[in-house]
This record gives structure tokens, C-alpha cells and sequence, in this order.
């Protein structure tokens, strides 16, 4: 097996996985490729084109050409599309829910999915979403599927969307979060779930340094390498 490992981690919204696959990058010294990002892009792309949600060749073709790059910088992975800095402007709640919507387009998914296996073909890359270890690197050497409670992730998202000084309602959070659960678990394409090999973590009552200290000694422990120092 080769050192550097692609690391796939899944799961459905607000299970954590963005936070912890920052981090986990940040502990093995991996790139950060935030799928779930890229999705986010497409769908504020098309909305600033009046291109609809639902037109999938109409938001397939917006690929074409696109220029996206990730950078980590200290705590926030920053999506720039054609050295825009749009790491704020897809995070809103209309973005998401256009993100989820464009996500279950087959022409998009495939339009995409070439660009995602570039940038993760080499290893060395931490990868989140919620297709990874099923669809976009079904091979990849550490899987992990994250997962929290309906009302875990409902608390976290609001508390997320305060900090941003956007105020939100604890029941209709939860209400979207489990009518985009549904969504993505029936979507016909690439639907989110399980891959057969991957570590199940249940993010409920843990920290987020707490799941990556589970995940960094499963990936390291893969590579023979010895555990990197735990998160405080």
C-alpha cells in the first residue's frame, strides 16, 4: 500500500464531515478536496445565470472550463473559482439547498466527476461528501462514514448559521435537514450511503478532535506509519 492514502469520508448534512476532514488533513499533512463544495460552486454559478436547478445539461455545461482551486487557510478551506474567493457566498441556506438539488443531476455528477479523480489521483488528499467511497474513488485505502442525530445536526447547523448572524429556527432546521436526507438517499444518482468498507463513526456526543483521532490512527495505522499527536 502507498503512503499517502486517498481518504474518503462521507455522510449526509451536518454530520461534521467538512470540519473533520479539515482537520484530519491538516493532522496527516494531506490536501483538502471539498466535493461538496464543488456542487455548492455549480449551483451559485447557475443561480447568478438564471440557469434553473434543475437543468442538468443547462448547469453540466457551466464545467466547462471551470477554473476551481482549494487553499487552506488556517480553519477555513477557501473555494476560489476563477481566483474568486467564494468560500462565504455558497454557504447560505439557499445555496446548500441548490447545491443538493444539482447534486442529483446525472449530467452535472458526471461532468464533475472526471475533475474530482484528477485532483485526488495521486493520494495524498482527504476527500468529503457523500458519494466518495461508493462512486468517486470506490478504491480509496480509508473510508469513513459520518453520521450524528437528526436533532445533533439541526442544533449544530443553527448554532453555525447564529455565528454567522443568521438567525434560524431549531424545528424548521431539522425539517430541511431530514427532507434533504431524504433527498440524497433516493436520489437515482450516486444516492448517499454506506460503502461496505467503510468505519461507521457516529459523531453524536463527540468533539470533532475526538473523530479524528479515531480516523487519523486508521489511516496511519494503514500506512504502518505511528498515530499522529492527538487534537487537545
Amino acid at each position: 500500500m502507498r503512503s499517502r492514502l486517498i481518504v474518503a469520508i462521507d455522510g449526509p448534512a451536518g454530520a461534521g464531515k467538512s470540519t473533520a476532514a479539515r482537520l484530519l488533513a491538516a493532522r496527516l499533512g494531506y490536501a483538502l478536496l471539498d466535493t461538496g463544495a464543488i456542487y455548492r460552486t455549480m449551483a451559485l454559478r447557475a443561480r447568478q445565470r438564471g440557469i434553473g436547478w434543475d437543468d442538468g445539461a443547462g448547469v453540466a455545461s457551466l464545467a466547462d472550463g471551470l477554473d476551481l482551486a482549494f487553499r487552506l487557510d488556517g480553519d477555513v478551506n477557501r473555494v476560489l473559482a476563477h481566483g474568486e474567493d467564494l468560500t462565504t457566498a455558497i454557504r447560505t441556506p439557499e445555496i446548500s439547498d441548490g447545491a443538493s438539488r444539482v447534486s442529483a443531476l446525472p449530467e452535472v455528477r458526471a461532468a464533475l466527476l472526471g475533475l474530482q479523480r484528477r485532483i485526488g489521483a495521486a493520494g495524498g488528499v482527504v476527500v468529503e461528501g457523500r458519494d466518495i467511497g461508493t462512486v468517486v474513488f470506490p478504491d480509496a485505502e480509508a473510508k469513513f462514514f459520518l453520521t450524528a442525530s437528526a436533532d445533533e445536526r439541526a442544533r449544530r447547523r443553527v448554532a453555525e448559521l447564529k455565528a454567522g448572524g443568521r438567525p434560524a429556527d431549531l424545528a424548521q432546521t431539522k425539517a430541511e435537514i431530514l427532507a434533504r436526507d431524504e433527498r440524497d438517499s433516493s436520489r437515482a444518482a450516486a444516492p448517499l450511503r454506506r460503502a461496505d468498507d467503510a468505519v461507521e463513526i457516529d459523531s453524536s456526543a463527540l468533539g470533532p478532535g475526538q473523530v479524528v483521532d479515531k480516523m487519523a490512527e486508521i489511516v496511519l495505522g494503514r500506512t504502518g506509519e505511528r498515530s499522529a499527536s492527538k487534537t487537545p
